[in-house]
């Protein structure tokens, strides 16, 4: 079969195009004969070389997630899978293939009338914004900022807070135009990513924070008296070393930091999450945002996409 492995760490020109045996699923495994694949802010770290103190190598495949038919299962899986039509998650590599192994505990069937390609849009991302809001302990009534809200996870964050009855949701985004976009996916309020806005709220009750970096300290000062912000990426990098000086500053206000990670969520509550917001999707209550949709041959075109910052949802391979 046809992967995508990383050839050298770096930029998008490390990805290579090679050939491998096709897989052969373990026990309590199944092989997804792969019709769609997510693209993620965490293969373009690994890529870059910035997660190697975490075991990866050149060499590596990337590819979280997948969606497409089972073809084959491994002991202890109930044999019916095969031939089902599923979304997979594959650890943090080996979806970047024809063919791609995933546990059989995180398998999601999917709903008739929804594409592969739309389902990638949901996936990770969905799980995530769903549990980052609980681990907020976000209420109805309560007000939102999303920072760095044009990815896939911000945009399903935006969808769901204001399903769930924020009396906010607003965002930080690079652009007017984006803004425009944002408004129309449930955003209330756009702020520039600084968190400059002339009409925003001048703090919130919580904060989702998928960029994180050095600017991450100086939102503390945006959130509310017993405010929270969760940090769910990492994208800008680490956040200074020093970043809990910020809160101590106004240790008064309660204000308080988590990290939020999908791992730490029990495989059988993110399976009923995801097909609840696979089915919402098929009754039209989610939308979908695709960037762009291309062919896996094409694995360094769509890094140097998602590089540039300019991507508005989620880019998806084929292959």
């Amino acid at each position: 079969m046809k992967a995508v492995a990383i050839k050298a760490f770096g930029g998008p020109e490390g990805l290579a195009v090679i050939d491998l045996p096709d897989p052969v699923p373990g026990p309590e495994q199944v092989l997804i004969t792969t019709e769609a694949i997510g693209i993620g802010g965490a293969d373009g770290q690994i890529r870059r070389g910035e997660l190697a103190a975490y075991g990866f190598k050149e060499g590596h495949v990337l590819g979280g997630e997948v969606a497409g038919t089972v073809a084959a299962v491994g002991d202890g899986v109930d044999p019916s899978w095969v031939g089902r039509r599923v979304w997979g998650f594959t650890g943090l590599g080996g979806g970047y293939a024809e063919q791609a192994v995933a546990s059989a505990e995180t398998i999601v069937p999917l709903p008739a009338d929804l594409s592969a390609i739309d389902a990638m849009t949901i996936g990770s991302p969905g799980k995530v914004a769903h549990f980052s809001l609980a681990h907020a302990h976000f209420k109805p009534g309560e007000s939102v900022l999303v920072r760095g809200a044009a990815g896939s996870i911000g945009i399903m964050t935006i969808q769901l807070a204001a399903q769930a009855g924020a009396s906010t949701v607003a965002v930080t985004t690079s652009s007017a135009e984006r803004g425009v976009r944002l408004r129309e996916l449930g955003a209330t309020h756009v702020l520039d990513r600084s968190g400059k806005s002339p009409d925003a709220p001048a703090t919130y009750d919580v904060i989702i924070d998928i960029v994180s970096g050095p600017d991450m300290p100086s939102f503390f000062a945006r959130l509310n008296p017993n405010g929270r912000l969760v940090a769910v990426g990492f994208l800008a990098g680490p956040p200074p070393a020093d970043f809990g000086m910020e809160l101590f500053k106004e240790f008064q206000k309660s204000r308080s930091f988590a990290t939020f990670s999908a791992f730490t969520v029990a495989k059988a509550d993110w399976r009923a999450v995801q097909a609840e917001q696979f089915a919402a999707a098929s009754r039209g209550e989610l939308r979908m945002v695709v960037h762009e949709v291309l062919p896996l041959e094409q694995a360094q075109e769509a890094h140097r996409a998602m590089d540039s910052g300019e991507v508005f949802g989620r880019i998806v391979l084929t292959p």
